[in-house]
């Protein structure tokens, strides 16, 4: 079976996917053989994709913008101690990117933070380092960009990064920063997406960025090899929905890039609705292909159910973890 069909996604699906981790192999090596194959396989489509989309501007408040079209939503802060990004989006894109940046102002790249590990938000990271971002991150974050990383569910293999595109800075639980007048505030969810998801704060400026723990009218993935639950997104919603106001500007790390309290909240309720339909089915003995059959999603897939994460994907990635 052709792999780009596997789950039913597109090419462009694929661009904007999250990508999932494991150790690969005994020696957590890859031949030279084995790479070139695994390049010409899914990350080909990815990078085919990103190395032609156009990057969206969205410019929010507080010189805070958002950056459309390069892996997952990237926020950009600016201001004289220079631009502060939020995710690298995809390599590929380093010439749309550049421009995009380029049309928010002058100030050089000085920060980079990473939500998490995945290959859609920190591919980017050798070529803004380079640029002269220091780059931070949950120790996570480096930890898995240090290793082969396996992803069952695309099957691929993904190398380390660069030694420039590793976080140089990282923490454990939550760090403050105070850059271009704007108090920016870093937490660690604990198991949600990964177990390296941080969501970042701007504080005056009133928006949020939850990264993956949140795909703004699609089904999201989670990522199980590396720490991911099901319970853990509906506890990172319920967080996010804690700290934010009816104000409150969030970034999701996929779909529409600017959203809401209300929003979320929708996010988070079908969550919860469609973990007890198939955890109900679960426990009633029903196998994993039986519940995708009992379509636990009905209610939902409208709404989210067409985009990368296909109904009978998500219903596998949520029986997985009840």
């Amino acid at each position: 079976m052709d792999r780009s069909n596997r789950h039913g996604m597109s090419r462009r699906g694929f661009c904007l996917c999250c990508i999932g981790a494991g150790a690969l192999g005994t020696n957590g090596r890859l031949t030279p053989r084995e790479a070139f194959a695994e390049a010409r396989g899914i990350v080909s489509l990815i990078k085919d994709s990103a190395a032609t989309s156009q990057i969206v501007t969205h410019r929010l408040r507080n010189n805070v913008s958002v950056l459309e079209g390069s892996g997952g939503n990237v926020a950009v802060l600016t201001g004289p101690d220079g631009m502060v990004l939020i995710d690298a989006g995809i390599g590929v894109s380093q010439p749309q990117m550049a421009k995009a940046l380029a049309g928010l102002g002058a100030d050089p790249v000085t920060h980079l933070i990473n939500t998490h590990w995945h290959f859609d938000h920190t591919d980017g990271n050798t070529w803004l380092h380079e640029a002269g971002a220091k780059i931070l991150a949950h120790q996570n974050t480096r930890k898995y960009l240090t290793e082969v990383q396996r992803v069952d569910e695309w099957d691929y293999n993904f190398l380390p990064l660069p030694p420039g595109g590793i976080p140089s800075d990282v923490f454990a639980t939550e760090r403050n920063l105070k850059l271009n007048g704007l108090s920016i505030d870093l937490k660690h969810y604990g198991p949600a997406h990964t177990d390296s998801d941080i969501s970042v704060a701007f504080g005056e400026a009133d928006i949020l960025h939850v990264a993956d723990t949140f795909w703004n009218g699609i089904y999201p993935f989670i990522d199980y090899s590396t720490g991911g639950s099901i319970d853990g997104m509906i506890t990172a919603s319920d967080a996010n929905l804690a700290r934010a106001t009816d104000k409150t500007i969030i970034i999701p790390g996929h779909g529409k890039p600017v959203s809401n309290k209300a929003e979320l909240r929708e996010f988070r309720d079908m969550l919860v609705a469609i973990r007890e339909n198939v955890a109900a089915l679960k426990k009633q003995g029903h196998s994993k292909a039986e519940a995708v059959a009992a379509k636990p999603t009905a209610a939902f897939d409208a709404k989210f159910g067409n985009f990368v994460i296909d109904p009978g994907f998500f219903t596998r990635l949520v029986y997985e973890g009840v």
